[in-house]
């Protein structure tokens, strides 16, 4: 995975939902914090959607405990289904990420740096700042922050297209109620990767639309 273009990432704990997500997805975000049996299961993938592997942090929302997460995400990203892995920019800057970060050089497999924030929205030059931070270490800079007002998701959208303009691949997102359309404008302005679960009710973040609506607005905004 290149993310030259936008890229729809189905999000799943579940690589048996590959089948049903297969039809509007261009890859599966597998969340291996969320998972029984991570490896084994990347192990035993038949599908056809490339995978973005995830092992989020608690600390970011995740539920992976930090004993073994980046060995484990290591040991993904060896794995030939998996093309991309996502790692938290504050590990990055904590030098907690190096030996991961070295096997997905070593495998020519993407990196995708993220930052959630849960509280609120920066501002627009924080947003600048922190993307910009995260395209140092990474193929794509990626920036969720939750949205409490409708100038919050305009602040996202400024900072995507300025990134997007300056050559930066960037995702970014608003999330919870306020921000759920950025899900589906964001690409407009040059956001790189979506999200969103096969089965709404497992919904990895607050605000997500399930697969077939996002692609399905996605497409008609195009």
């Amino acid at each position: 995975m290149d993310f030259d273009s936008f890229t729809l990432a189905a999000s799943t704990a579940d690589l048996t939902e590959e089948p049903q997500a297969r039809a509007h997805a261009d890859c599966l975000e597998f969340r291996m914090d969320l998972a029984e049996d991570p490896l084994a299961a990347l192990e035993d993938y038949a599908g056809e959607l490339p995978i973005l592997a995830t092992n989020r942090a608690e600390w970011e929302g995740g539920e992976a405990p930090d004993a073994g997460r980046f060995e484990a995400l290591a040991e993904a990203a060896r794995i030939d289904a998996v093309e991309a892995i996502d790692v938290e920019l504050h590990s990055i800057l904590e030098g907690d990420a190096d030996g991961v970060l070295a096997v997905a050089d070593e495998t020519d497999v993407a990196v995708i740096a993220s930052s959630h924030d849960f509280e609120g929205t920066p501002s627009r030059p924080e947003l600048v700042r922190t993307l910009t931070e995260a395209g140092k270490y990474a193929d794509v800079a990626k920036l969720a922050v939750t949205a409490e007002s409708k100038a919050d998701t305009l602040a996202v959208l400024s900072a995507t297209e300025q990134l997007t303009v300056h050559g930066d691949r960037v995702a970014t997102m608003a999330m919870g109620e306020v921000g759920r359309h950025t899900r589906a404008v964001a690409p407009i302005y040059g956001s790189k990767i979506g999200y969103a679960p096969v089965d709404p009710a497992n919904a990895t973040a607050p605000g997500q639309y399930d697969l077939e609506t996002l692609a399905g607005l996605v497409a008609s905004l195009e």
